[in-house]
């Protein structure tokens, strides 16, 4: 393997060297990627599509893909063909995934060109632009216009023989993991990542996996299979008691057996209950097949990931650490309730619900057990290359199987089972798969490449594409800046700081964390991410001023690579304080050497492999105001991704500014009136003979709101306001936490309840309109804003046209207004209008925060369709966003949120966001990749960055 030297600059990674693989810095392993940034610039300027044409726009995308293979074929570059979607639920998921992929392999060694495959198995060629799209619903309907089709399969098999070298599949579930995509490319002789697809259709079914792996010697949980009509309710009954279980209470799980392992699983109670949920699955198209299952009470759930080393088709598979998955129930919680389950909401969405340990709490024997059996599995049942297996594990005192003793899986600790076998885990930014491998020294770019150069060894005319993982795009940081970094001479620091109190502090660690890994491809900028901790944390056992709310009490954390990689904030602090509990750090790191000694004996003979690139760091506490000094010490731009409170209300940033510390985003006094919504109401008035209009608004105090009769409220609201129905929101919080549509003095009352009461939520269709989850802020605000409700005319697409020619848009346009956001960025003055979105709800009449932010959930149209809006409204509209962006002396970057008059591009203004959701999926995304030339995400951030440092020098 070719050797690396590092200069002492690099001393902070000693002691990394193991077994003849060098744990490297990315900074070294990331000297091509400046070239491809610039390279992939000159290629992006040389479009010359019109924004106003969405077809010849993707044609000509796709076009220069093709044009680009060329280029590739002719010298050593490996192609990669990446397909996602697909026809099961999780097909939004497969987008996340693939948008994860094409931002962490990309590079001038690996050549990406994007495929995908809609609900009626329909393959098109789309542009690498799409895949950033927030769910495929926002380009389904206009795929003929977008996207190079495919007449058949077969065709699209013919297309990949010659355009690609090896395709990587991120289609879950259905098509994706069942052997359908992989018997496509193994009839036309087309390399792939993955197991093929005689192995996956064993292991996709759970009940014939179930069976296999009984057959191979594992322990496995009691199930009983109900297919199609054929269903004996005397037969289900006789395993209930043959099981040791109540015929009409006992505890299962239902769950359909090709599904994928989330879609669909439910919990039922007795016979009957489960006969009644199994239909429904049945009902619902999601599968003919479904299993009942023991529900495995007093059990810990956990995951493994697992990787293939060895050489060619001589399987040598390491499990990484593996994962514990903990649900957390606070309050009072029905135990009965339906999805008392790791279920497909808390695995991808943020959810306080799940807590995530890795390794798991279990005794080290316990752990080398999963381990051993999850290796043993992945060779016994022939896959190949990477693979996810999920199982749980019984303490002796909970459960025990009859005839397991001989089994593997007994222990005399407890039980282990393994029970779903997962052919393409997911690859969200936040995945199993990723944390997982960041904890054993791989970088996202790292852990992919080498699961591509491990595949491209199992083919032989692949062979000589051997540095598939030696250059590493982008570069990590450790927890803290080193003296020797420091001493670097152009390396400019960054620190990107999410977290906070607010109800949006989820979406602000996705938004840090989209931001740090893409600000990585850069060589010239060592970016450390830092958690903003809440401000009063009684779980952390740590001391918190409760009296004191001045904001120099804050703690702000320095993070290494591994400790980001989490769904909550509130699990991020968690984590940071056990890696720093000596046993527990003592623990995770013997485990750590564990693995890595095992990948080291595999992953030796490879030429192909460049080494670790992630160091085994503990985080760094400091107070806010230590961790600003440190920034001006090491010259750094602090990157605000701070959702809400104090990153939005001017706060942050004034601290920042009394140290001469530069920032993004808007200074100290456009973001105090920005985060107050009547204060941006006022700042605007005077545009509305220039076309800019405001809501009228009515403020209340919750005090006041709790002791006045509330049918008197609703009175004076409706007459002041002239409406019949309002919109309430919190008067200083985020663009989506609070609010609600109100229809009647009943929901009001509903409302203050949820104030009075301090939920954190409140339920879906809790009021008389149907609506979704809506995010309550905590604590209740203290001034709340009604404003008359604005209606806009329902937008519905259609996904059973038969005219493959027709929009499939409805929109009656009686209002002939829409609801739209849009970003601004520039200097201050001279702010500049990206392409409006127009936004779609899929429930209720507010879009949710998931909607907003969260990759596979809500419909955004960008640019506008014609249909809707005219080349000319659309103009004007952005002209008035420019108007409102300079009047609020907005500057670097921010988001508008309004309503637009189709007709003259008139705007009703609804609120600013200072520090809008950055998250990969969200809508400035797909704006900026409208702009001419397109900003892919690295770009944007980075001018968004630039943006911040150059108005303090």
């Amino acid at each position: 393997m070719t050797s690396l030297a590092f200069s002492s600059s690099f001393s902070f990674l000693r002691n990394d060297a193991v077994g003849g693989i060098t744990f490297r810095s990315p900074k070294v392993l990331s000297r091509n990627r400046k070239l491809k940034l610039k390279k992939s610039a000159c290629r992006y300027a040389t479009k010359t599509t019109s924004l106003g044409v969405e077809g010849t726009r993707a044609s000509a995308e796709v076009l220069e893909d093709q044009t680009m293979a060329k280029e590739a074929r002719a010298g050593r570059v490996l192609r990669v063909g990446l397909i996602c979607g697909g026809p099961s639920a999780e097909r939004g998921i497969s987008l996340n995934s693939a948008r994860s992929v094409l931002d962490h392999i990309q590079g001038d060694d690996l050549l990406v060109r994007c495929y995908y495959i809609d609900r009626n198995l329909n393959a098109y060629a789309i542009s690498s632009a799409q895949v950033y799209s927030n769910t495929p619903a926002d380009f389904d309907f206009k795929l003929e216009s977008l996207a190079q089709g495919f007449g058949s399969l077969s065709e699209f098999g013919e297309h990949l023989v010659g355009n690609v070298d090896i395709v990587f599949p991120a289609i879950h579930g259905r098509f994706g993991e069942d052997g359908g995509i992989q018997e496509v490319l193994e009839k036309y002789n087309v390399p792939f990542v993955g197991t093929g697809s005689r192995a996956c259709r064993q292991a996709f079914d759970k009940y014939d996996a179930s069976l296999e792996m009984s057959k191979q010697g594992f322990i496995t949980v009691p199930g009983f299979l109900l297919q199609g009509s054929e269903v004996n309710e005397s037969e289900l009954s006789n395993w209930f008691v043959t099981n040791k279980l109540d015929p009409n209470s006992g505890k299962v799980v239902v769950k359909p057996t090709r599904a994928g392992s989330s879609i669909g699983v439910t919990v039922a109670y007795g016979v009957i209950d489960s006969l009644k949920k199994a239909k429904g699955i049945m009902l619902e198209g999601i599968d003919d097949r479904v299993v009942v299952e023991l529900f495995l009470e007093g059990g810990s759930e956990f995951t493994a990931i697992v990787l293939d080393v060895g050489s060619g088709f001589d399987c040598h598979p390491v499990v990484l650490l593996p994962t514990e998955v903990e649900l957390q129930f606070q309050g009072s919680v029905d135990v009965r309730e339906k999805d008392a389950i790791f279920n497909y909401r808390r695995k991808y969405l943020p959810t306080q619900q799940v807590a995530y340990h890795t390794p798991p709490r279990f005794p080290i024997d316990v752990i080398n057990s999963i381990r051993e059996g999850a290796s043993l599995l992945f060779q016994r049942l022939g896959l190949c290359d990477f693979a996810r297996i999920d199982g749980w594990f019984l303490p002796s005192s909970t459960h025990v199987f009859s005839s397991s003793e001989t089994k593997y899986g007994s222990t005399e600790w407890g039980t282990i089972l393994f029970t779903d076998i997962n052919l393409i885990s997911g690859m969200e930014q936040t995945s199993f798969l990723f944390q997982q491998a960041s904890k054993v020294g791989f970088s996202h770019s790292n852990i992919l490449r080498t699961i591509i150069g491990h595949a491209c060894s199992r083919f032989p005319n692949l062979a000589s594409y051997n540095s598939v993982s030696s250059h590493l795009p982008g570069r990590s940081s450790g927890s803290k800046p080193t003296e020797a970094l420091n001493k670097r001479e152009g390396i400019r620091k960054v620190f990107v700081i999410f977290g906070g109190d607010t109800s949006e502090r989820q979406v602000s660690l996705m938004s840090g964390t989209n931001v740090w890994l893409n600000l990585q491809a850069f060589d010239d900028i060592e970016v450390t991410p830092c958690l903003l901790a809440p401000s009063i944390d009684c779980s952390s056992g740590m001391d918190a001023n409760i009296t004191d709310p001045d904001s120099s009490s804050r703690v702000v954390w320095s993070l290494p690579y591994s400790l980001v990689l989490r769904h909550t904030t509130e699990e991020v602090l968690a984590a940071c304080i056990e890696a720093i509990e000596p046993d527990r750090a003592a623990f995770t790191s013997h485990l750590r050497n564990q693995v890595v000694n095992d990948l080291v004996e595999g992953l030796k003979k490879h030429s192909w492999f460049a080494g670790f690139d992630i160091a085994d760091e503990l985080p760094m506490r400091h107070s806010i105001n230590e961790w600003i000094k440190l920034a001006k010490e090491n010259q750094a731009t602090v990157f605000i991704a701070v959702h809400g409170g104090i990153g939005e209300d001017g706060t942050l940033q004034s601290l920042l500014e009394a140290e001469g510390v530069p920032y993004t985003g808007p200074g100290v006094m456009a973001s105090k009136t920005c985060m107050d919504k009547v204060a941006t109401s006022l700042a605007l008035n005077h545009l509305a003979d220039l076309g800019v209009l405001t809501i009228n608004k009515d403020v209340r105090r919750k005090e006041d709101l709790l002791k006045t009769p509330i049918v008197d409220i609703w009175h004076e609201l409706t007459s002041k306001l002239q409406c019949k129905t309002l919109c309430v929101k919190p008067a200083r919080d985020g663009c989506s936490t609070g609010v609600a549509r109100l229809c009647c003095a009943e929901d009001l009352t509903v409302y203050v309840k949820a104030l009075e009461e301090c939920l954190l939520r409140i339920p879906p269709n809790s009021f008389s309109r149907a609506h979704g989850m809506i995010e309550m802020p905590n604590p209740p605000p203290e001034i709340l804003i009604f404003e008359p409700f604005v209606e806009t005319d329902e937008i519905l697409f259609s996904s059973q046209s038969t005219n493959k020619n027709a929009d499939r848009l409805m929109w009656k346009g009686n209002s002939r207004w829409v609801e739209i956001t849009v970003g601004v960025i520039g200097k201050r003055g001279s702010m500049h209008s990206l392409m409006p979105s127009v936004t779609v709800k899929e429930s209720g009449d507010i879009l949710s925060l998931e909607e907003k932010f969260q990759g596979g959930t809500g419909i955004n149209l960008t640019p506008p369709p014609a249909s809707i809006m005219s080349t000319e409204a659309l103009d004007e509209c952005k002209q008035h966003i420019e108007l409102i962006a300079n009047a609020l002396q907005l500057e670097g970057f921010s988001r508008i949120d309004a309503f637009v008059n189709v007709d003259n591009g008139e705007v009703l203004i609804i609120e600013v966001n200072t520090v809008p959701g950055m998250t990969p999926s969200t809508v400035l995304i797909h704006q900026a990749l409208s702009e001419q030339p397109p900003m892919y995400p690295h770009q944007f951030f980075r001018k968004v960055l630039d943006l911040g440092s150059e108005r303090f020098l």
